[in-house]
């Protein structure tokens, strides 16, 4: 149970500032691209309880740690917050302006891992390598190259599908948005298959790549 503690002690801060800072930068860009939702929703906020969901932010992620530290395997953090609210049909130019509003929750997890990173060679720099903050920075660097690999996944309603749509003719992009509706269910039975984290692999392997030169 201390190490259950221990983890969440370290986790905590990472997590939720991933997933605040993803959410925001959502409706931030969506702002400037002309839709006004999540401001009028008071979700362009650095407030983590506006973005925090009960289950998918908290019991699930401590459902995870606890099953993992259980298993003995190493902590595999997944979990989401309440998704900012966007309405695309109010952007300028709506299919192609989803692109960038899509892109904005994982580019912002992106920054964050730098940011952890570079936090890190400070840290290193001073010989605090083994210190509780060191802990939480490594978490850090985890956390969102995590969160930003699984939702630049191509599948609907996550980032990379949005993504995909924006890219995709307007004919192959509509036949596309039908998954949809199953999107999530999609997404678990990845999990429990641990096939999700093998599609993920290219894009942690890039993101870690990107964040290590900054160490």
């Amino acid at each position: 149970m201390s190490d259950l503690i221990q983890a969440i002690a370290i986790y905590a801060i990472p997590v939720i500032f991933a997933i605040t800072l993803h959410e925001a930068a959502h409706g931030y860009v969506a702002r400037m691209l002309g839709d006004p939702t999540a401001q009028q929703a008071g979700r362009i906020t650095l407030n983590p309880m506006r973005h925090i969901d009960p289950v998918g932010t908290l019991l699930v992620p401590v459902g995870i740690l606890l099953m993992s530290k259980l298993m003995g395997g190493p902590a595999m953090l997944f979990g989401w917050a309440k998704p900012v609210p966007v309405d695309f049909g109010r952007l300028r130019r709506p299919k192609k302006d989803m692109l960038w509003v899509a892109l904005a929750g994982p580019a912002a997890n992106l920054l964050m891992a730098i940011l952890w990173v570079v936090s890190m060679r400070l840290y290193l720099a001073g010989g605090l390598e083994e210190g509780y903050w060191y802990q939480m920075a490594m978490a850090g660097v985890n956390v969102n190259l995590v969160l930003m690999a699984l939702n630049l996944l191509p599948i609907l309603p996550l980032d990379g599908g949005r993504i995909l749509f924006s890219l995709l003719p307007n004919r192959l992009a509509w036949q596309y948005s039908r998954i949809e509706p199953y999107g999530l269910v999609i997404v678990l039975l990845l999990l429990v298959t641990d096939a999700l984290w093998t599609l993920m692999q290219p894009i942690l392997q890039l993101g870690t790549a990107i964040v290590t030169w900054f160490l």
